[in-house]
């Protein structure tokens, strides 16, 4: 077991959903895939798949189901437009819903964008002990999501509570 002050990496999947987006243009997903890397954490794996709800589960039903993988980060998909799936493809699959992320998300956004933010759908839940995360598409609403949320609750040091040791097995 490792003791409290002691930081426990985790390993950590991206899925960007656009149909805009790809490889070369992905400046979220290129964010939210250093700044885990910075705080620590392994990439253990990277997708970019349009916005389908069929798409979306079959990379992370897949990721759900590796026990190597602790966390996955989705952003885009989770606003009104036509298009816009990622909640209803990934709620379905949640054992249990973080409905404290899609919160706290709002009201930092709140400060940033105003009533905009009330247009967002972020989201969060756990299944089958992975914890998943999903922000807006935009890189400062996952630079938002990370800095004010994520980074505190992906660390082992956070406290009085954080998520890793519910991923990990690290105190159970």
């Amino acid at each position: 077991m490792a003791s409290e002050s002691e930081f426990i990496g985790l390993a950590v999947a991206v899925l960007t959903v656009s149909d805009t987006r790809g490889p070369e243009n992905d400046t979220s997903g290129d964010f939210l895939s250093q700044a885990a890397a910075e705080q620590g954490h392994q990439l253990a794996q990277r997708a970019l798949v349009p916005d389908d709800i069929y798409q979306i589960r079959a990379v992370l039903s897949q990721w759900i189901a590796d026990p190597a993988i602790h966390a996955v980060l989705i952003t885009g998909g989770t606003g009104f437009s036509g298009r816009d799936s990622t909640p209803e493809a990934v709620q379905p699959l949640f054992d249990k819903t973080i409905e404290g992320f899609g919160e706290v998300f709002r009201a930092l956004s709140l400060t940033e964008i105003g009533s905009s933010t009330v247009q967002s759908r972020a989201i969060a839940g756990l299944a089958n002990r992975t914890a998943i995360f999903c922000m807006p598409g935009s890189t400062g609403a996952c630079r938002t999501a990370w800095n004010g949320i994520l980074k505190d609750q992906l660390d082992s040091r956070h406290r009085p509570c954080n998520f890793v040791a519910v991923l990990t097995n690290a105190l159970s």
